[in-house]
């Protein structure tokens, strides 16, 4: 009885943890956005965290009810290392030759798009950053992002 106990306390410390870590992302990255001195490149990278983990939760909700915080939680953080993955690319890429440059942006972006966690029909406003030839992170906001993570880490290695 006590083992069972146990496991059950495990598993809601387990989903509490999670959902700590995914607001903790979330309040991280809406403490830049709001912060007047961020700088403009760090501000535009945590909005677009922001609204990324802001659909992911929404969406969750309507298309997905049953799903668990610990699902939630590993969404946003292969978010996050997608994103910092991505800003990692973009320094070590920085001396080579732009066609090069251009080549590794849009594998990223690709890889975002081609991964999607809820074939969302609004396109619209999925890809709006995609889209968006100003925005920095060019990637859709339907993403299943552990997929996508896993397959450009696949990629990026093919390439080196």
């Amino acid at each position: 009885m006590k083992k069972i106990l146990l496991v059950i306390m495990l598993f809601i410390g387990m989903n509490t943890q999670a959902q700590e870590v995914f607001n903790e992302l979330r309040q991280k990255n809406k403490a830049i956005v709001e912060n007047q001195q961020s700088a403009g490149i760090v501000r535009a990278i945590s909005q677009f965290k922001l609204d990324a983990l802001n659909y992911l939760v929404i969406k969750m909700q309507e298309e997905m009810p049953d799903s668990s915080v610990y699902f939630l939680d590993r969404q946003a953080l292969a978010m996050d290392d997608f994103v910092q993955f991505y800003i990692k690319k973009l320094v070590q890429y920085n001396e080579m030759p732009q066609a090069l440059q251009q080549e590794m942006t849009k594998m990223f972006m690709e890889a975002s798009k081609d991964h999607p966690l809820f074939k969302d029909k609004d396109k619209e406003m999925v890809l709006a950053y995609y889209n968006s030839g100003e925005a920095l992170l060019r990637f859709s906001l339907d993403t299943d992002w552990e997929k996508a993570f896993a397959y450009i880490q696949k990629k990026m290695e093919k390439n080196e």
